[in-house]
C-alpha cells in the first residue's frame, strides 16, 4: 500500500504542477513509470531440510542440502550426492551413494538412481519460504517446503536428520563470482557441449585425459586413469557450475579435470581455447574441443 500511495503522490503532483503551469495533464501514458526492483536469488537460500512434493516425487521425500552435500531421503534408502548453485538461479544436483534400508525397491546399495524430478532440475527460484525448482524451460519440477525432519539409518550421522546451518564456508562456496575476465568471450550451452581435451602435457596416465559434455547436462571422462562423471548447467555471462561425483583412487599422473569443472563459475573462449575460471575469476583450466 505505500507503494501505491507514493505512486498516486507522484500522478498528483504532475498534475497539480501542469495545471500551474497553465496547461493541460499529461495523460498517464506519458507518465514516467516507477522503477520495478528486481528480485534475487541466493543459493544459499537452498540450505536446509526440505519436504519435496511435484508430479512424480515420491511421498514423504526429503532433500537435504548442505555444504557441497547432499542427501536423499525416501521411504527405503537414503542416497548421498552433491549440488551446486549460481546467483543466477542455476542448479544441478547429482547422486553417488546410497544407504539401503532394506528394501530393494530403490535400487541395489552402491548405485542410487537419479530420480527424474532431479535430474531435470536445472534452475530455482524463491516463493517466499519456499524454493521452487525449474526445469531448463522454466517448468516447475518440485517443490521444497521446510521444517522437514527425515529418519536416518542406522549406519548414517544423526546429524543429518537436522537442517543444514549456513557457515561462513558455504557462503564462500556459493559466493556471487567475478565477472569473466574481459579476454575472454562468454561460451552458450550449444558450444560446450563435445568431448574436450585438457593443454596440459599428462603425465604417466593410462588414456588421454578429457572430458565429454552431454546436451542432456550429464558429462563424463578420465583424467587418465581414473573415470570422472557429474552434472552440468550454464547460464549467462559464461556463468557455469557443475557437480563432480567421487572417482576411483587409481595412482597417476593425469589432469584433474573433476576438480576444474567442480570448481568452475564461468566459462569463456580464447579463439577456440575454452578456458575455466572460479568463483574470484582466476583461471583453473584450458581445453581444446577433440576434432
Amino acid at each position: 500500500m505505500r507503494r501505491g500511495r507514493y505512486a498516486l503522490g507522484i500522478v498528483a503532483l504532475t498534475m497539480l504542477l501542469t495545471a500551474c503551469a497553465g496547461g493541460e495533464p499529461a495523460p498517464p501514458s506519458q507518465t514516467l513509470p516507477l522503477a520495478t526492483p528486481v528480485a534475487t536469488v541466493e543459493p544459499t537460500d537452498l540450505v536446509g531440510s526440505w519436504a519435496v512434493t511435484g508430479t512424480g516425487v515420491e511421498a514423504g521425500t526429503v532433500l537435504r542440502l548442505g555444504d557441497r552435500e547432499l542427501v536423499l531421503f525416501r521411504d527405503c534408502d537414503a542416497s548421498l550426492g552433491d549440488w551446486a548453485a549460481h546467483p543466477g538461479g542455476l542448479f544441478v544436483a547429482d547422486l553417488h551413494g546410497l544407504t539401503n534400508l532394506g528394501d530393494d525397491r530403490c535400487g541395489p546399495a552402491g548405485s542410487p538412481a537419479l530420480p527424474d524430478w532431479l535430474a531435470r532440475a536445472d534452475r530455482f527460484e524463491v516463493d517466499g519460504v519456499v524454493r521452487v525448482l525449474l526445469d531448463r524451460a522454466g517448468v516447475e519440477v518440485a517443490r521444497l517446503s521446510p521444517g522437514a525432519r527425515p529418519s536416518v539409518p542406522p549406519n548414517m550421522d544423526p546429524a543429518r536428520g537436522t537442517p543444514p546451518a549456513v557457515t561462513d564456508e558455504t557462503r564462500a562456496w556459493l559466493a556471487s563470482p567475478a565477472p569473466l575476465p574481459s579476454a575472454l568471450a562468454p561460451v552458450a550451452r550449444n558450444a560446450l557441449t563435445g568431448r574436450w581435451l585438457p593443454l596440459v602435457e599428462p603425465g604417466r596416465v593410462r588414456e588421454a585425459p578429457h572430458v565429454v559434455l552431454a546436451d542432456d547436462g550429464t558429462w563424463r571422462g578420465s583424467d587418465g586413469c581414473n573415470n570422472l562423471r557429474g552434472r552440468w548447467t550454464t547460464g549467462p555471462d559464461g556463468a557455469l557450475v557443475a557437480t563432480a561425483a567421487p572417482q576411483t583412487l587409481i595412482g597417476c599422473d593425469g589432469t584433474p579435470l573433476a576438480t576444474w569443472l567442480g570448481y568452475a563459475r564461468r566459462a569463456g573462449l580464447d579463439d577456440d581455447v575454452l578456458v575455466l575460471v572460479n568463483v574470484k575469476g582466476t583461471e583453473i583450466g584450458r581445453l581444446r574441443r577433440d576434432g
